[in-house]
């Protein structure tokens, strides 16, 4: 094929940019080059629009040993410990086809983690839908579930926490962020970086086929009424191949054979051989004739952009080729010395005795495209004056009844039904909780993870937004007793070249790394989703983090679930009675203006050390934060975790009851403290100037608020557990 500006243009690059490519190149690119441009510079692999922004982040921290620029992001958890850890988007593959779009998300996250030496020991999901009443919301959420639990339950790792969200907004598009976390020894990290001239580049794995070209670059787009013809783009996966290659790879790793690896991922062949090149400073001559195939007359272009999945390069210690041989032929996967590294700083490939590409690594990379884009400032909305009459004429149990059902809110107990979270047995809190909690087999430590986004906050104010979404990650981890220690991100946006889009995105960031920065939780690994749009019509920005943190004896884990009667129960953090992009003023009030609730970020970070230091000295049976749907929706999940009632009194101030039960101000947490430890707690809340509400006292069978309002918890379980079950029965 001739390569020109059109072909270049049907490639997802700009003119500009290969304007760019011929002078840089003093030359045309051939075809097969022009693909390894596309990939390596289209937004999902080259950031060209984030990278800028990306930078503000905070990335260090004492317990940081790897922070972005890796596969995945690592951290100390003590003794000879460290987790591995990171969530990524593959959300336009899901979209088109919904199982394997999701189950090699699945797949491609946990390469990210065992490519670094790391054993993954628990997944985690962020998944977000359209409207309930979208024709194709149901099917697109069952293919999505079934892919993410049908990969990862072959490959024997749990799924111990996520989160589902529905929102018009992503009718056209929707969002699927995986997370994996692996455990490694602090001696036995691998990383990516090339080192050393003459040592062999090793193929392993699955063959490579034609599904998933042009994946990383359809990525990068937006989708249009063409979306059917995009369906080759997505890549199918095989997680019992998987699983072979992951035992292969640590068997492997269990020696000194290794100077680098890296799975191929989004662009296959042409970022992992590029990127190990890149980092150490040398050039990779590859003969794609050795590359294995499992299609017939597979064209150079073909092989470098398939995104054909499980599969490994690897730089070996020269001599070790036989040694490693044996270990993959064993676990029966394809073994392949197709290149070597070179003093050349190019990427040079064979196919048939000719030279078929021949670039400078540094024109891929440091070379690539670094846009500063436009983008508008948003305005912090004015706050809603809510007529009394509003409030006055709704019934309070009808109020909550509604909340309860909500999608956002109802129990999501039949998506992680259908995940395996308790194999390997090492999970201690499964899904369902404000975090998922696995042992590190063999010690008294645990980790615990959660995955938090909050979009309609985002949409109305991107700052405020992206601070919020650090604060429930960090009350997450401290609702069960961990201390957070760091954040991975997922960022979930439109196109960057809508100075609207990329305002929410700049300013997201921005909130992210002031919260991430104040509360001493960085940022180390991440990952950014932008065209996420059909036609002009793009989500509201959402951010996923994943948050982890360390519980140094998990036998002061904590849950949620209430558990004694006469307990007395605690609101720790000041309720301030706002209601604006609450769930309560968008699905009762029909109000979607208004600003999200301010966050302080000291209240945050004092309640929430404050609540670690009673969980770590056993004063306080159960906790839970208060997030969507307020007190009174936190409070009715824990009465249904525990089966048990609660009497709850009304502390007098002049908020109405509805706002006062509703409002989603942030820094808050419900507490469960018996009789014998309740001066203590208040000594210490005192002592640090942490508000709180004594509000009620466990019982058993209802909830009831000032003797007015009587729920059984029965009641509170139908409204909360059964919407989801029914809609996707129907």
């Amino acid at each position: 094929m001739i390569v020109n500006e059109q072909v270049a243009i049907d490639h997802g690059l700009k003119k500009d940019e290969y304007a760019k490519i011929c002078e840089l190149l003093e030359r045309t690119p051939n075809i097969t080059e022009l693909g390894i441009f596309s990939a390596m510079w289209n937004e999902h692999c080259s950031y060209k629009s984030s990278r800028l922004h990306l930078k503000k982040l905070p990335t260090k921290g004492k317990k940081v040993i790897q922070g972005p620029g890796e596969n995945a992001g690592v951290i100390d958890i003590e003794d000879d410990d460290a987790i591995v850890f990171k969530i990524e988007s593959h959300n336009h593959p899901s979209f088109i086809e919904p199982y394997q779009g999701a189950a090699t998300g699945v797949g491609g996250i946990m390469r990210d983690v065992f490519t670094m030496g790391a054993r993954p020991i628990a997944n985690l999901n962020s998944i977000h839908f359209g409207s309930t009443h979208h024709k194709k919301t149901k099917n697109l959420l069952r293919g999505v579930v079934h892919g993410i639990g049908g990969y990862g339950n072959c490959m024997g790792v749990p799924t111990i926490a996520g989160q589902t969200s529905f929102d018009s907004s992503y009718n056209g598009n929707i969002l699927v962020n995986a997370m994996t976390l692996g455990l490694v020894k602090k001696n036995k990290i691998f990383y990516s970086k090339a080192a050393g001239l003459g040592k062999p580049v090793i193929y392993v794995g699955s063959k490579t086929g034609r599904d998933g070209i042009h994946g990383a670059s359809m990525a990068s787009a937006s989708f249009d009424e063409k979306i059917e013809e995009k369906k080759p783009t997505v890549q199918v996966g095989d997680p019992f191949t998987e699983k072979l290659l992951l035992e292969a790879c640590l068997e492997l790793m269990a020696g000194d054979s290794i100077i680098a690896i890296q799975d191929m991922g989004a662009a296959g062949l042409t970022s992992s051989s590029i990127e190990m090149a890149s980092k150490g400073n040398l050039g990779i001559e590859i003969n794609l004739n050795k590359v294995p195939c499992r299609e017939t007359k597979m064209t150079p272009y073909e092989i470098m952009l398939s995104e054909s999945q499980e599969r490994m390069l690897i730089v070996l210690e020269n001599g070790k080729e036989d040694l490693a041989k044996k270990i993959f032929d064993k676990w029966n996967l394809d073994f392949s010395v197709i290149g070597k590294t070179t003093d050349t700083k190019r990427i040079e490939l064979f196919f048939d005795e000719e030279k078929v590409a021949n670039i400078p690594i540094n024109i891929l990379v440091e070379n690539s495209p670094m846009y500063d884009r436009k983008w508008k400032k948003a305005k912090l909305p004015k706050k809603n004056k809510i007529p009394k009459k509003d409030l006055t004429n709704l019934k309070f149990k009808d109020v909550l009844k509604k909340i309860l059902s909500n999608p956002n809110i109802t129990s999501k107990q039949w998506i992680w039904e259908q995940y395996d979270h308790t194999v390997m047995g090492d999970t201690i809190q499964k899904p369902g909780g404000d975090a998922g909690v696995v042992r590190v087999h063999g010690t008294n430590k645990a980790v615990a993870a959660s995955v938090d986004s909050s979009a309609v906050y985002c949409w109305a104010h991107p700052l405020t937004g992206g601070k919020q979404i650090v604060c429930e990650s960090w009350r997450n981890l401290i609702s069960v007793g961990a201390k957070p220690i760091a954040i991975t991100n997922c960022l979930n946006f439109g196109s960057p070249e809508n100075e609207e889009n990329m305002g929410e995105f700049v300013e997201c960031v921005e909130g992210i790394g002031e919260a991430s920065k104040y509360l001493n939780f960085p940022v180390v690994s991440g990952n950014v989703s932008f065209y996420n749009q059909t036609k002009e019509i793009g989500i509201k920005p959402t951010p996923s983090i994943g948050g982890v943190g360390l519980i140094k004896d998990y036998s002061k884990m904590i849950t949620m679930d209430f558990k004694d009667n006469g307990n007395i129960v605690l609101v720790i953090g000041k309720t301030e009675g706002h209601i604006d992009q609450s769930v309560f003023a968008r699905n009762i009030l029909d109000e979607k203006n208004g600003p999200p609730p301010e966050i302080n970020l000291f209240n945050e970070k004092n309640n929430g050390e404050t609540l670690l230091k009673l969980i770590d000295d056993s004063l306080i049976r159960s906790a839970h934060d208060v997030s969507l749907g307020g007190i009174i929706t936190a409070i009715s999940k824990m009465c249904i975790k525990g089966n048990k009632g609660i009497n709850i009194k009304k502390p007098k101030s002049l908020m109405n009851e509805l706002e006062y039960f509703f409002s989603e101000d942030q820094g808050r947490y419900i507490i469960e403290v018996s009789n014998e430890n309740l001066d203590k707690v208040l000594s210490l809340l005192n002592k640090n100037s942490v508000h709180f509400d004594q509000i009620g006292e466990i019982k058993e069978k209802s909830l009831t608020i000032d003797k007015k309002i009587d729920l059984t918890v029965d009641e509170l379980k139908t409204y909360n557990t059964t919407w989801l079950k029914d809609y996707m029965s129907k």
